[in-house]
């Protein structure tokens, strides 16, 4: 489990370590490619699928993904938040019959624990960025 945490950790810092190279923007359509990427390498390492599940998985995994972000952003908090809860209800069955009830209830996890992590990170990156008089850091001998 450290493991798949180190290697999760080395490539979403190797993510930010691509952003800031050079001051430059990032295209937002890579950006939100590598981290698709990201997810997609995080939750089949994470639930160890088999490559037939994994072709069971994806897709319906996207018509999950499609129908959350369908939801209107508009409307009260609690609304909204209940009707991604009944997208997960209705879409927990399917998991079920691919992963088992176990790896889907594990799946759910590792789906909040990923976007946690990725806030995490980008408000840290962003907090570093608005600190631009901190001194960097020197070894001995420097």
């Amino acid at each position: 489990m450290k493991k798949y945490l180190l290697i999760f950790s080395i490539l979403l810092s190797s993510f930010y370590a691509v952003q800031a190279q050079d001051g430059q923007p990032v295209d937002e359509t890579k950006q939100q490619e590598k981290i698709q990427a990201l997810y997609v390498a995080y939750i089949t390492q994470q639930l160890a699928l088999t490559p037939d599940e994994a072709q069971k998985f994806w897709p319906v995994h996207a018509q999950f993904t499609s129908e959350l972000k369908a939801v209107k952003t508009d409307m009260p908090e609690l609304d909204k938040q209940q009707i991604f809860l009944n997208i997960k209800k209705k879409y927990q069955e399917n998991f079920n019959r691919i992963l088992g009830v176990n790896r889907c209830e594990r799946f759910f996890r590792m789906d909040g624990e990923f976007k946690r992590r990725l806030l995490d990170r980008i408000k840290n990156n962003r907090c570093d960025q608005l600190r631009p008089n901190q001194r960097p850091k020197l070894r001995r001998g420097q």
